[in-house]
């Protein structure tokens, strides 16, 4: 047999051994260059060959297919909303108000009487505890800051000075959510890192919360916490479309941070070139890497925890031992028990939750990598040393003692984070999202005969007279 024969008769087997696996354990069907797992809910133990990996994935639970987050249908509402808003201004903001926060907006800015009422309304406790958090954000922005230079440099050739300048955003706009729950920690991760990053101008949008009638007085006052400059009581889309057109009563902006539902990131997209965006948010995510070691009531809190956010929210487990997934469930089914939420919570694991069982450590992690979650924790023996396997991620909370939570509050890590594996290219909102880092050239006639000749032969080779010309007629 010849080698070109042979190395044919090898990849004809290998193509058989694929789909063998494929076939023998009822793997789902491939579609678009994607697996689509089988949904059921609980005791799948079936074997999937992964196709991005030469290894055999265990899957206990798959997910259900994911729910659409993008259609046409919102497409087209969200642009029709923009367009209202960009002719009719701050009546548009009025009038979508009515529609679809059930609320008659008197006035569109928040007053400071308004955030003085707030603060009467809010139990000082919590005030404190936004205090608390507040500092925590600050000191990591801070030091996030301190990490970021600018640059002054003389480089190799003669009379050339190069450098970059960190230039603060002159407006942002900030998007803080305001639908099941009010979201305060959103406001203090967003206003703060953008004032310690020299923004002059903060721009704070949150729809009215139906109890009051107003931005929910503990969001108000998270956002004077958070040394917000201008509020507006405005949500959704609508938000969005006016700091990035701007109305009567709101000036444009030059970029919009924040999460926010469907119709808000389909606006974010919509509007981004008009002005900077911080990211396009999805679902919210946690992946949990654990093994034997870990505890079963601490994982299943935690998957409960991310499940509550919403019927979109993602939960995934990644263990090496099997035996402990019973008795994580098991706890799952009793915590959920106790909490408010705990129907729903359970309910959105069921659609969207996965147990994913790894023969390995080393298989753990590359299973990790590949998913890149918005929040991944390590539930290990020793979680700092494994945890350096670990780059794919918006937030990484080593250790059993790290939950999510913490940094959804107030450890100092901001929350508003990568989704969708964006954590592969892109990070989480941090002073440097409000940054511009602006290159500079200071070149002297010295700079200018020394560069000359490189410059002119490269313009001569592109046929750019005029480029050619700009430097020689300084030689002249």
């Amino acid at each position: 047999m010849s080698s070109k024969s042979f190395f044919v008769y090898c990849y004809i087997l290998c193509y058989i051994s694929l789909w063998y696996q494929v076939l023998i354990y009822n793997n789902p069907l491939v579609s678009c260059g994607k697996i689509h797992f089988d949904p059921n809910i609980i005791s799948n133990r079936k074997r999937h060959f992964s196709k991005e990996r030469m290894f055999v994935m265990r899957y206990y639970k798959n997910a259900k297919e994911a729910k659409e987050v993008r259609d046409a249908a919102a497409t087209k509402a969200v642009a029709d909303i923009i367009c209202q808003v960009r002719q009719d201004k701050d009546q548009a903001l009025k009038d979508l108000a009515e529609k679809f926060d059930h609320t008659t907006l008197t006035q569109i800015r928040v007053s400071k009487e308004d955030i003085k009422k707030a603060y009467e309304m809010v139990d000082a406790h919590v005030v404190e505890s936004f205090k608390k958090a507040a500092d925590q954000i600050a000191f990591y922005a801070k030091e996030q800051l301190n990490c970021i230079k600018p640059l002054q440099v003389m480089s190799p050739v003669a009379g050339v000075e190069l450098g970059h300048r960190l230039i603060p955003v002159d407006g942002a706009g900030l998007y803080v959510p305001g639908g099941r729950f009010p979201l305060p920690s959103t406001a203090l991760m967003l206003s703060i890192p953008a004032k310690i990053a020299g923004v002059k101008r903060t721009v704070a949008c949150s729809p009215a919360n139906k109890q009051y009638g107003m931005i929910h007085p503990a969001t108000l006052v998270a956002m004077d916490i958070g040394g917000v400059d201008e509020i507006y009581t405005v949500g959704g889309a609508q938000a969005i479309a006016a700091m990035a057109y701007g109305t009567e009563s709101i000036a444009k902006v030059d970029l919009i941070a924040g999460p926010g539902n469907r119709y808000v990131t389909e606006a974010k997209r919509q509007v981004m070139g008009t002005v900077g965006i911080d990211s396009l948010a999805g679902p919210s995510e946690v992946l949990i890497v654990a093994d034997e070691t870990a505890n079963p009531e601490y994982i299943a809190i935690d998957l409960l925890a991310q499940s509550e956010h919403d019927a979109f929210a993602q939960s995934t487990l990644i263990i090496t031992d099997e035996s402990k997934i019973p008795e994580i469930l098991k706890a799952m089914e009793e915590l959920a028990a106790k909490l408010p939420t705990g129907e729903a919570a359970m309910q959105s694991f069921a659609d969207n939750g996965t147990i994913i069982i790894a023969d390995d450590m080393e298989e753990m992690a590359v299973l990790a990598n590949e998913a890149a979650p918005e929040h991944l924790e390590v539930h290990t023996k020793d979680p700092v040393e494994y945890s350096k396997k670990l780059y794919q991620f918006g937030s990484l909370f080593i250790g059993e003692d790290a939950p999510v939570a913490l940094g959804d509050y107030c450890s100092g890590t901001n929350h508003t984070l990568p989704t969708m594996k964006n954590a592969k290219f892109s990070n989480g909102v941090y002073v440097g999202t409000f940054l511009k880092t602006s290159f500079v050239q200071h070149i002297t006639k010295e700079g200018l005969r020394n560069l000359a000749d490189t410059c002119m032969t490269m313009a001569h080779t592109e046929g750019l007279a005029a480029h050619e010309m700009a430097v020689k007629i300084r030689l002249q």
